[in-house]
């Protein structure tokens, strides 16, 4: 039974599948949220209308787990399903390879393999991206150059700055997933300086109870110095040790016994951080966790509390040495998205540290020094828009020589200036005071998201956030949400300014180009007197109230 997330997404995907530009879908949804039964039937589709489909994994083991799913979904279907990875001989490859290349394979799923120069498809017409954040842009981009026609949909739970920069800019697509499966509990999250008596109690905590833990030490040159000093500390424990510099062989030993319940403890590098499903292990403790990248921790931390059983994670910095500006950001922004679904939030804070990088070039992450950020997406949406708006006219009048007039009208259209946001000048004291919330960047962030709200109803979700974590609204505060309303309706009603003059409200229009003075507007009732493209009001005490109602009848 679908989500009704799922049932959004599935419909968004169909229609860009069936529309006649080519689909470029970014889909985000947490661990188990249901992103590759919503890509099983995007490719499915694809496969009913002749074409193949690519599916990009970044690791072995999450390419047998996605093969072993679709094979089981499909099997009462005419779909040929495959999987090119390490785990196929080189006989097997090259028997897939030929059978991809006359169109006898439907499915493929592969790691980097797929990206390999032979690889050649007969009629490739969906490429799905798994977990694209471990993507560099040059593989992401090959695959989209095998057909210059290709459906695109990425799935990830924390997407790179820059791909979640471009859906939120409308240069792609974006669709997510936030109902959680039924059952699951928030990860209780620790973070704080390397504590060898905390360690213990987790890890002793997790073993009473039957579980297990994930331990990651992300340095192989120190990795069995870490083994002896958790050995001295939990000798009732049985810790093993397991990275991607040893035999493969050797490795797949060690995580078949941790998997079996022989282990209690699992030592490893970042090698757990994608494709690991092992319900049993419900702590995780991650050693100099600021040096991670921001989804690097919440992959990690999606390795525990799959099931219905809390979970507890550990995220600890060197107990002595001071972590860098980045390194302490990213934990507090750990430690603050606790809630089930975090995964979008995250991907915002990162692409607020990292910066979106190059649309046009190849960097993923990056600050855009010139241009305002907020100027900068504006604009850029704004184009965006107007370019989709020219498409469509192109498209629907198929070059006709008598509508070419109508298409340089909106071609024309992309050079108007954008419109400017309203200035709100009134007799209130607004802001965010320090002794309501100390941290000076943490203000600064909110203070972008306030100016990022775009309807009264965001407005009051805002606000009921600042109540449950902060505390009672102080009244400058107050008076910012105000304000913020304010602004939202006077842009609805196509005003230019609210301000304060002589004891009354000014409602400004914007004058037009052939205006010199503006014209006189029509008196609205008591106290609203109209002047030259300005309405002139006297409210009185209550004058906050019927501000709002006056901005409220401008803009029916």
């Amino acid at each position: 039974m679908e989500t009704d997330d799922q049932r959004r997404a599935i419909a968004d995907i169909k229609r860009d599948m069936e529309s006649v530009r080519p689909m470029d879908r970014l889909l985000c949804g947490d661990v188990g949220y249901g992103k590759t039964e919503v890509a099983l039937r995007a490719a499915f589709k694809a496969v009913m209308d002749g074409k193949q489909v690519a599916i990009l994994v970044p690791t072995t083991v999450l390419a047998q787990q996605h093969y072993e799913t679709f094979l089981q979904r499909l099997a009462a279907f005419p779909v040929k399903v495959e999987m090119l990875s390490r785990f196929r001989s080189p006989r097997e490859q090259t028997s897939i390879l030929y059978a991809l290349s006359r169109g006898e394979i439907d499915i493929v799923i592969g790691t980097h393999r797929l990206i390999s120069s032979d690889v050649q498809f007969k009629e490739l017409g969906l490429v799905i991206i798994d977990e694209e954040q471990r993507f560099g842009v040059t593989h992401k981009e090959h695959l989209k150059k095998l057909r210059t026609e290709v459906d695109v949909l990425t799935l990830t739970a924390t997407p790179i700055p820059r791909t979640l920069y471009m859906a939120l800019t409308g240069v792609r697509d974006i669709s997510n997933l936030n109902t959680p499966p039924e059952e699951r509990l928030p990860i209780v999250t620790h973070v704080g300086p390397y504590s060898p008596k905390l360690v213990r109690q987790a890890i002793l905590r997790e073993l009473e109870r039957g579980g297990q833990v994930f331990f990651v030490h992300n340095r192989v040159n120190t990795i069995d110095a870490m083994k002896m000093h958790l050995t001295q500390l939990i000798p009732e424990a049985r810790v093993d040790i397991g990275h991607g510099q040893m035999p493969e062989g050797q490795l797949a030993s060690v995580m078949h016994r941790f998997n079996a319940g022989e282990t209690d403890v699992l030592l490893s590098t970042t090698i757990i951080e994608s494709g690991l499903d092992i319900p049993n292990a419900n702590t995780l403790i991650v050693d100099r966790a600021d040096t991670f990248g921001l989804a690097q921790l919440y992959q990690l931390r999606g390795r525990v509390g799959r099931g219905a059983v809390r979970a507890y994670s550990y995220f600890f910095r060197h107990k002595k040495l001071s972590p860098t500006i980045e390194g302490q950001q990213r934990l507090e922004v750990i430690a603050e998205n606790t809630q089930l679904g975090a995964g979008y939030s995250i991907a915002m804070r990162d692409l607020e540290i990292r910066g979106a990088g190059e649309l046009l070039g190849t960097r993923q992450s990056g600050h855009i020094q010139a241009v305002g950020f907020h100027l900068y997406t504006r604009l850029l949406a704004d184009a965006v828009r107007q370019i989709r708006r020219l498409e469509a006219a192109v498209s629907k009048d198929g070059g006709k020589k008598e509508e070419i007039g109508k298409i340089e009208v909106a071609f024309a259209s992309l050079t108007q200036p954008i419109s400017m946001p309203v200035n709100v000048d009134l007799p209130i004291a607004v802001g965010i005071p320090s002794n309501y919330i100390a941290d000076q960047d943490l203000r600064l962030r909110l203070y972008r998201r306030i100016a990022d709200l775009r309807d009264e109803t965001e407005i009051d979700a805002l606000a009921s956030e600042f109540k449950d974590r902060f505390g009672p609204l102080p009244e400058m505060a107050q008076n910012l949400f105000y304000q913020m309303r304010v602004k939202l309706r006077a842009e609805t009603a196509g005003l230019a300014s609210v301000s304060w003059e002589s004891g009354q409200v000014v409602l400004r229009y914007p004058l037009n180009a052939e205006e010199k003075e503006g014209k006189r507007l029509a008196d609205l009732g008591p106290g609203l007197r109209g002047g030259k493209n300005a309405y002139w009001c006297t409210f009185g005490e209550n004058w906050r109230e019927r501000l709002l109602d006056t901005l409220s009848v401008l803009t029916q």
